[in-house]
């Protein structure tokens, strides 16, 4: 049975977190947070969107912190009314490879998987 923090939450999975760290490396972010939400767009009506932002842009009063291990997951309340009890996955395959959002939320989503509609 699902708890009510696990319904407003946000998982990442442990190749995602190991993926994460590689690009804060690479890109000389380490000590950031990941910014995970949704904005209008895409060919579905909402687009994920990832990025790395220093701790200092965390505003309490609007913002939702995860963790694991060593990855801060920031997300903002609007968003995660969409994105409640996702889990953010890393996959490579033969259709490529990226972060991939598992969404029990999404009734719809584009074939590239980056918009969904809810």
């Amino acid at each position: 049975m699902e708890t009510a923090a696990k319904k407003l939450s946000i998982e990442i999975t442990d190749k995602a977190v190991e993926h994460v760290n590689r690009f804060m490396e690479k890109e000389e972010a380490q000590g950031h947070v990941l910014r995970v939400g949704v904005k209008g767009g895409g060919c579905s009506g909402l687009s994920y969107v990832l990025q790395f932002e220093g701790e200092e842009r965390i505003n309490p009063l609007m913002d939702e912190v995860f963790e694991k291990d060593s990855v801060r997951v920031v997300v903002d309340k609007k968003s995660l009314f969409f994105l409640a009890g996702t889990s953010l996955d890393f996959e490579d395959g033969l259709m490529g490879k990226g972060f991939v959002f598992k969404n029990p939320n999404a009734r719809q989503s584009c074939g590239c998987g980056e918009s969904f509609s809810a």
